[in-house]
């Protein structure tokens, strides 16, 4: 009988060690609740919970030697069980529709891997404390640039093995290393991502205040402290989540052009946002992912802006459509057409919104036509770049497919040709080229696969779902995009779907967070054994 090749208490002992931490981000909601009086021994049960836990964990293997294999494992439980533990303070508080353990695990899986899919029924005050919707929106800060990314950069037992851990984790075909150490990276990583969160929170906390103190107008009037903080904390992470029931669309426009340019930067390797800040502000232009990713959002928001300011990119009618209020429709239809700021903000911003997977609305796009909608498919599809927070297949693997595919015509032509292809300068090795194709391959099978999943079980369950819902919601979960088309539309939930099909999806947020195979290896008999 062969022998079992995995340290598996090594893995849960850092899963420990990692979850025992959690307890020191659990004090600002624990802070919010004290400052409202509101949840406060929700919080105080969790700090407690999951340090207690941790503790228990670590005892498992005091002196974890961590290799490649415990790596994978160790990840995958990583954000396994937090998500699993984030969905206590919504148990614990009882409220709307977060009571039922399977909603809970849903929304705090979407949380943490930035998704921003909700089965909140009310997403409101009245319904959820001020305390749970900041965990709510914590969850998905944490989870953005990288849980174990940030034990990698704070924990010294975990610097050894960082590297692999790392590229287990990061979205995209792996991080660049910026410095000569792994846990540098990972710090510089988190300063970068931290510093542009509180940059974002403070400009729109700015317009809300600095506005009336100069005797101007307040450009955002909706935007107090509480909802910059909240919205500094997803945008970032390309999460989506809001305090907002009608997301972005609650602000003003010139809060909806703020936040454009920090989802382009959400979707934008976090190396290259580093080398800038360090002053090669070339850099970026000399990349061909980057440009391509500034290309392909110049690209769809310009034909969805031209859709909607020709009236072509809307509705005729809001009848047999999902969450549509033939109301708001005529507004659109009255308001967008011929208005060429609104038409380029409306396009701009969902365009930018769903290909960077962060998954604000800033309008029912529900009441777009099949052009508009299908082109927002497309950068569902597409995603953000690698090293970025954002999820899908990503722009690099796109432009090594297209470039591959180009190589592969001119060598059909000239059999003899010698031809690597090149990424950023440098030839890609056939190793690498698998990889991507792999990935890819798998992702749509994946993609495909679960579609009919959906729909068998929402046959099973007498639930109304159509093709194209079915679809949106599979691409939208396992691109950890968050709003789909239909029943899942960006003012709808998730919430009406069964247990099953939640937690099928929830499988597919927390799959597509790690991009499929660090999950996928450890079905397999060869990662145990052999």
């Amino acid at each position: 009988m062969s022998r079992l090749r995995v340290e598996w208490r090594a893995s849960v002992s850092l899963v420990g060690t990692v979850l025992r931490y959690l307890s020191v981000p659990l004090a600002f909601p624990l802070a919010v609740a004290l400052f409202y009086g509101e949840d406060v021994l929700v919080f105080v049960a969790t700090i407690v919970f999951v340090v207690g836990v941790g503790y228990a964990l670590e005892g498992l293997d005091p002196e974890p030697d961590l290799g490649q294999r415990e790596g994978f494992l160790m990840v995958a439980l990583t954000w396994l069980t937090v998500a699993v533990v984030g969905t206590l303070p919504y148990l614990l508080a009882g409220d709307g529709t977060l009571a039922q353990p399977v909603n809970a695990l849903f929304e705090s899986m979407s949380g943490f891997t930035t998704t921003g899919a909700t089965v909140m029924g009310d997403i409101s005050f009245d319904t959820h404390s001020r305390a749970i919707m900041m965990w709510r929106q914590l969850t998905q800060w944490l989870g953005g640039m990288g849980i174990v990314v940030l034990a990698v950069a704070i924990l010294p037992e975990l610097s050894v093995g960082g590297a692999q851990l790392m590229d287990a984790e990061a979205p995209g075909p792996g991080i660049e290393k910026l410095t000569p150490r792994i846990a540098e990276t990972a710090r510089v990583l988190w300063l970068a991502y931290i510093g542009l969160t509180v940059l974002e929170a403070t400009l729109l906390y700015g317009m809300h205040v600095v506005g009336p103190m100069v005797g101007l107008p307040n450009l955002a009037p909706q935007m107090t402290l509480y909802n910059a903080v909240a919205h500094g904390l997803t945008t970032m992470p390309t999460g989506g989540f809001s305090p907002e029931a009608r997301s972005i669309e609650a602000f003003s426009a010139a809060v909806q052009w703020v936040i454009v340019p920090f989802m382009v930067a959400a979707g934008v390797n976090f190396a290259l946002v580093w080398q800038v800040v360090n002053g090669d502000v070339r850099r970026p232009f000399r990349d061909g992912e980057f440009r391509a990713y500034v290309g392909l959002l110049g690209v769809l928001s310009a034909a969805v802006a031209l859709l909607l300011f020709s009236g072509t990119g809307l509705l005729d009618s809001a009848s047999g459509v999902v969450g549509i209020d033939p109301g708001y429709l005529s507004d659109l239809q009255a308001a967008v057409p011929g208005d060429l700021e609104r038409s380029v903000r409306d396009a701009v911003f969902q365009v930018v919104s769903i290909m960077t997977t962060t998954g604000y609305a800033s309008v029912d796009f529900n009441a777009w036509n099949g052009t508009a909608r299908y082109l927002l498919v497309v950068a569902m599809l597409v995603g953000g770049s690698a090293g970025s927070t954002g999820g899908a297949i990503k722009v690099v693997r796109w432009v090594v497919i297209a470039k591959s595919i180009r190589r592969e015509l001119f060598t059909t032509v000239h059999p003899e040709a010698v031809r690597p292809v090149r990424l950023g300068g440098r030839a890609l090795d056939e190793r690498a080229l698998r990889g991507i194709y792999a990935f890819t391959v798998l992702y749509l099978v994946l993609f495909l696969v679960s579609i009919l999943v959906l729909l068998a079980d929402a046959d099973r369950a007498g639930t109304a779902l159509t093709n194209f819902e079915s679809m949106s919601a599979v691409a939208a979960t396992i691109g950890n995009v968050g709003p789909g088309f239909g029943v899942v539309g960006p003012m709808q939930s998730y919430l009406d779907f069964s247990r099953f099909s939640k937690l099928y999806m929830v499988f597919l947020m927390w799959i597509g967070r790690l991009e499929i195979l660090p999950v996928l290896v450890l079905l397999t008999r060869s990662y145990w054994r052999s």
